[in-house]
């Protein structure tokens, strides 16, 4: 096993950052689901990274504690933005919780307790894989089984036609703040998961660039099912790695890359359907 020493002593940060990544992309997979473009998720993660960490940091609270506080935190804000935000749509609502990303941002740079510009040092590292992965199966089962009980129907009739989801009596309003919130509780269970394993987090790192990230991630595998956010968030973590020998050009790849998926796979790489097809054309093509 020794090999396996090696490789973990070397990669296991990179493995760490691809399963907070899934778990960030499923919170945004979770909104656009029912039809809301929000990149609100960025701001979710710094929230529940920074409580989780300040409550470990001056409290000494317990690891699961902590972790849960950092989930309900950013979903509780959630809940009292939801109200107003929540009327807007499409481009609307992605510049509304683009700008609540930025107070979120500008607030934590602004506050003696958060440490500021220069952000939080000297997090425990409590995060151990099995956390992640433990954490992200109850994710991926837990939105496998909404997305085929009765909210994940109304979520599927909202994103469709929100005005015939209304007519067919679905409370749109409150289907559309559960999904804004539960988007919010995982994303900040990423954040707080994450602030435990790097042992430094900063202000910069919930900004603009991490929001069109977390979307990226979404829109690069298709968010036709779960399936899809998860790999595209897996691609986009693990690319910068691959590509390190190109030095310079590793953004010019990696920004052409994403360029030919949206022209040449509009609904991401992974779409059933087109691989059904694909698999077929293969059969049929040997017969």
């Amino acid at each position: 096993m020794e090999w396996f020493n090696d490789f973990w002593s070397t990669y296991s940060t990179l493995v760490f950052s691809v399963g907070v990544h899934i778990l960030l992309a499923l919170s945004i997979w979770l909104t656009l689901s029912c039809g809301l473009l929000s990149l609100a998720n960025a701001a979710f993660m710094g929230i529940g990274a920074y409580v989780a960490a300040l409550l470990t940091l001056h409290l000494e609270w317990s690891f699961g504690t902590v972790l849960l506080a950092g989930g309900v935190a950013p979903a509780a804000v959630a809940l009292i933005i939801g109200a107003p935000v929540l009327r807007l749509s499409g481009v609307y609502l992605a510049m509304a919780t683009l700008a609540f990303g930025e107070v979120v941002r500008i607030t934590v740079l602004n506050l003696e307790i958060t440490g500021g510009p220069e952000g939080l040092n000297g997090i425990p590292l409590s995060t151990e894989a099995w956390h992640i992965a433990l954490i992200l199966a109850v994710t991926v089962y837990g939105l496998a089984r909404l997305r085929r009980s009765k909210v994940g129907r109304a979520f599927e009739a909202i994103k469709e036609d929100e005005i015939a989801a209304r007519l067919m009596g679905i409370d749109v309003d409150r289907y559309k703040l559960l999904a804004f919130s539960l988007g919010a509780f995982i994303a900040g269970i990423a954040g707080a998961l994450n602030a435990h394993f790097t042992f430094f987090i900063s202000p910069r790192e919930y900004g603009f660039e991490n929001a069109v990230d977390i979307l990226t991630m979404a829109v690069l595998g298709g968010f036709s099912n779960l399936i899809g956010p998860m790999l595209g968030a897996t691609i986009l973590t693990l690319l910068p790695e691959l590509l390190r020998s190109l030095h310079d050009f590793r953004s010019l790849v990696n920004g052409a890359v994403l360029v030919l998926v949206v022209l040449f796979l509009p609904k991401g790489i992974w779409e059933p359907r087109r691989i059904r097809a694909w698999v077929q054309r293969f059969k049929g093509g040997r017969a």
